[in-house]
């Protein structure tokens, strides 16, 4: 027995990704996707700063 047989092996070399041109499609949608983002993180800045919405809903009362 080697040393290395038994234990664990190492895994594979993952091949580098190619930097490739975006087109303007591509771009056009990255920018759509960061402004809803925006949007999201602005509402929900908004939405931290209120308290809890369900809070109007009809109450059951213990008489019958």
């Amino acid at each position: 027995m080697s040393g290395r047989e038994g234990g664990e092996k190492k895994p594979l070399k993952q091949p580098k990704k190619q930097n490739r041109e975006m087109d303007e499609e591509e771009k056009a949608f990255k920018q759509k996707q960061k402004e809803e983002q925006k949007k999201l993180e602005e509402l929900k800045a908004k939405a931290a700063g209120k308290g809890p919405l369900a809070t109007g809903g009809m109450k059951k009362c213990g008489k019958k």
